[in-house]
C-alpha cells in the first residue's frame, strides 16, 4: 500500500518574463569576465593619492595581475577612471569632460579622502566629493591609501562587474549624479565657480 503524492506537488510555475535564460546567464558571465580582466585605468592624479597609485603600478605590487598594466592616457580609449587627489573647482569641469569622453562601459574609482569627501580641504576652493560631479562606483578610503588599498578598491570593482546583467537597464544610466541630491552641482555652476581662474575649458579667461 504506497502513498501516491498529489498531482500538483511537482509542479513548479515559471514566468518567463522574469527568468533570464540559460544562455544570456552564461554570455552575461563572459562577458563581464573579459571586461573585469582587462580593464584599462585612466589616471587622474592631482596630489599625494597620484604617488602611491604610480608605486601600486610598479614591480612590487605590480598591476599586470589584474589586466590593467595598461595605463591609458587618452580618455578615447580608457574603461576606469581613478581620480587620486583633491579636485580643485578649477579642474571640475575637466574631470567631468573626461569622464564624457569615455566609451561605455565605464566605471570611476574615487582614491582617497580628498577625492571622496574633500578631505581636510573643506573650503571654497575644492570639490567636496567628486561624486557630485561624475558619478562613482569604489571608494577607496585613506589619506593617502596605500598600494594594497587600491588594489583591494580594484577587486571590488572587479566583484561588481561580475555581478552585471545585461537585462539591467540602468546600469548605463551613469552620465551624471542624481539630479535630485543637495550635493549634486550642475555644470553651469561648475563653470560658473571655475571661470575666473581659467583652465583648459575656458582658457579665454586666462588671458584676460
Amino acid at each position: 500500500m504506497g502513498l501516491s503524492p498529489r498531482p500538483d506537488a511537482n509542479v513548479v510555475s515559471i514566468d518567463p518574463q522574469s527568468q533570464e535564460s540559460w544562455v544570456t546567464t552564461r554570455l552575461d558571465f563572459l562577458v563581464n569576465w573579459g571586461r573585469a580582466n582587462s580593464l584599462w585605468p585612466m589616471p587622474f592624479g592631482t596630489a599625494c593619492c597620484a604617488i602611491e597609485f604610480m608605486a601600486s603600478a610598479a614591480s612590487k605590487f605590480d598591476l599586470a595581475r589584474f589586466g590593467m598594466e595598461r595605463m591609458s592616457f587618452s580618455p578615447r580609449q580608457a574603461d576606469v577612471l581613478i581620480c587620486a587627489g583633491r579636485v580643485p573647482f578649477k579642474l571640475a569641469p575637466v574631470i567631468r569632460r573626461i569622464w564624457q569622453q569615455m566609451p561605455q562601459p565605464k566605471w570611476c574609482i574615487s582614491m582617497g579622502a580628498c577625492a571622496s569627501s574633500g578631505g581636510m580641504f573643506d573650503n571654497y576652493a575644492v570639490v567636496q566629493g567628486i561624486d557630485t560631479i561624475i558619478p562613482v562606483d569604489v571608494y577607496v578610503p585613506g589619506c593617502p591609501p596605500r598600494p594594497e588599498a587600491l588594489i583591494y578598491g580594484i577587486m571590488m570593482l572587479q566583484k561588481k562587474i561580475m555581478a552585471e546583467r545585461m537585462a539591467d537597464k540602468s546600469l548605463r544610466n551613469e552620465m551624471e549624479p542624481d539630479p535630485t541630491s543637495q550635493l549634486y552641482i550642475p555644470p553651469r555652476l561648475i563653470d560658473e565657480l571655475s571661470e575666473p581662474f581659467g583652465n583648459s575649458v575656458h582658457q579665454t579667461r586666462s588671458g584676460l
